[in-house]
């Protein structure tokens, strides 16, 4: 990862959020401290790699807490940073933003498909 020293914070963060499952681990983490497994159970298309890639990408950049625990079998925990939890009430506002502007996107998809500029299922 780059080094977090840019001249736009927006790209920064960006860098660290993009993607398909960084914003939705953090989503799931707000509810509390999960398993590894746990997060694979709410997230099962993504990959035990790539799982293990992303958490360990928000762990650097301050987002997420890796707790190891000693024993057998091994345990390991994640939960959100105080850092982290604070992208929380972000996240929110996007998935807001989402319910409040995709209706009438897909109302006016709807209008564009009836006066034939979409595809028709006839």
């Amino acid at each position: 990862m780059k080094d977090l020293v840019s001249r736009c914070p927006i790209e920064e963060i960006m860098q660290i959020l993009s993607g398909r499952w960084p914003t939705l681990l953090i989503y799931y983490l707000k509810e509390g401290t999960k398993r590894f497994s746990d997060l694979r159970r709410d997230n099962p298309t993504i990959s035990h790699r790539m799982l293990t890639l992303e958490l360990r990408k928000l762990e650097l950049a301050g987002i997420v807490r890796r707790t190891d625990f000693d024993g057998y079998p091994r345990r390991v925990e994640y939960d959100l940073t105080p850092s982290g939890g604070a992208l929380v009430p972000l996240l929110e506002a996007l998935g807001d933003w989402w319910d409040d502007n995709t209706a009438p996107l897909e109302g006016s998809a709807a209008a564009s498909a009836g006066e034939g500029g979409g595809a028709s299922r006839d």
